[in-house]
């Protein structure tokens, strides 16, 4: 026996306590006053478990305002089914630690208490996970009552004008998704999405009830770099419209067809999600979204230069060539032109990064190949169509976006131009400082908050 003693617990009862390393009993020196604290700290445990559980309730359907920016009934019950679903599993386990706590209390042995503490650990562990994707969702929809609320809903009016064109426009009826795309705020990363009906880690490998996209407080207070917005919604419309796998298996047959060495089209299969976030986006909006991307992708020559074999998106500096190839296809070649000369005014030398030779040489036939079959070739996925045919971005297109543009940099109403083409119209008007950036932001924003 040991015997544990301390005299500086000022404020604290120091009797000397006796413990057992052979039973693990705890206890004073006489057993008629064993643990006198023991049943209301069991107690306690039980207690803090139940009302926590309670506490994670269902979010209410106005918590986070009734305003237009707030987010929809169908997020919240989305959200809330989500929650429910762990949050019964949490309250089992309290009532099981409320049955452990009452056989502890009638005989607090060391078997029972290890039971007792067992029990106490698995419950904390799940009080933990749900508090996790509750506190995600709180601060996911809690962001709509701040005073970027009305930037966030701007960016959802954005989403769902591309989910809507393209399925108004397949060749098949499909079941409309619900619900749809949900922007946030998120500062210090780049854009990113995440695709509905997959786990995420951020929910505990919980399943994602809607499509998700986050975006950068820095794009959003430049709305002309909101091309990200339709290269992300991109990514949640090619697993809602089951691309996932029709895509990279027509890539694959269609370059090995071709001749092309199996090393390199094994790569460009690899691409093929980014690649369809890239040509979707710029069939959506437009144009101008090639300059977006070029935003992103012109960094140092050492980087936008520099190949990896593992990365699913394509190497920064011939990303722009392949989005070239279909600005050109689309009806815009000397638009295609201008922008390739700027490009390769910045990198004459695409030898001068780490890029294989087999894929440069294979590049321009391989690239003609690829945006063939992502945005030329029909699947039954689209109703037999193609991707250019169920978007159907016409060069009059670019006429209104320019137009709306005009009308952005003067404060006036763009009209009814959809919601997708104020992006390219803030960056038409940007490129040709016919505002200052703010007067744009600011119009942006108020065009479609009127919506």
């Amino acid at each position: 026996m040991y015997r544990l003693f301390d005299p500086q617990l000022n404020g604290f009862d120091a009797e000397p306590i006796a413990f057992s390393l052979t039973t693990g009993t705890v206890g004073r020196s006489r057993a008629e006053t064993a643990l006198p604290n023991l049943d209301a700290w069991l107690r306690v445990q039980a207690l803090n478990v139940t009302r926590h559980g309670a506490a994670l309730r269902p979010f209410r359907f106005d918590e986070f305002g009734t305003g237009e920016a707030s987010p929809s009934g169908a997020h919240i019950e989305a959200a809330n089914e989500t929650i429910a679903k762990l949050r019964s599993h949490l309250l089992k386990i309290s009532r099981q630690m409320g049955v452990s706590t009452e056989i502890a209390l009638e005989n607090p042995d060391s078997d029972r208490l290890r039971q007792f503490l067992a029990r106490k650990d698995s419950a904390q562990a799940w009080v933990r996970a749900v508090e996790k994707i509750w506190d995600f969702y709180f601060e996911l929809f809690g962001q709509r009552q701040t005073r970027f609320g009305n930037w966030l809903m701007g960016a959802d009016r954005i989403a769902l004008d591309c989910y809507q064109v393209i399925y108004m426009g397949l060749g098949v009826a499909k079941s409309i998704p619900a619900p749809g795309p949900y922007t946030y705020m998120e500062t210090g990363f780049s854009p990113a999405s995440f695709r509905r009906g997959i786990p995420l880690s951020r929910l505990e490998k919980q399943i994602n009830p809607f499509p998700l996209i986050q975006l950068p407080y820095h794009r959003l207070v430049n709305p002309w770099t909101l091309g990200a917005i339709l290269h992300e919604v991109s990514h949640a419309l090619q697993t809602d419209l089951g691309m996932r796998k029709a895509l990279p298996n027509a890539i694959a047959r269609r370059l090995l067809k071709a001749g092309i060495d199996r090393s390199v089209a094994k790569v460009w299969t690899r691409w093929h999600s980014e690649i369809w976030a890239d040509l979707s986006g710029l069939l959506l909006g437009g144009p101008e979204m090639l300059g977006s991307l070029m935003d992103i992708c012109a960094r140092s020559p050492k980087s936008s230069l520099h190949f990896r074999g593992s990365d699913p998106h394509p190497t920064p500096y011939l990303r722009i060539f392949i989005n070239a190839e279909l600005l050109r296809r689309m009806g815009f070649p000397k638009t295609a032109r201008r922008y390739l000369r700027l490009w390769q005014s910045l990198y004459p030398d695409p030898r001068a990064g780490n890029i294989p030779s087999p894929m440069l040489a294979t590049f321009r036939s391989a690239c003609q190949i690829v945006v063939d079959t992502v945005c030329f070739t029909p699947y039954a996925e689209l109703g037999n169509k193609t991707l250019v045919r169920v978007i159907g971005f016409q060069p009059q297109h670019q006429r209104a976006i320019a137009e709306a543009g005009k009308r952005l940099a003067a404060g006036n109403d763009p009209g009814i131009i959809p919601e997708r083409f104020l992006i390219g119209a803030s960056r038409w008007a940007m490129a040709r400082q016919l505002a200052e950036p703010r007067a744009i932001t600011e119009n942006f924003y108020r065009a479609l908050a009127k919506r």
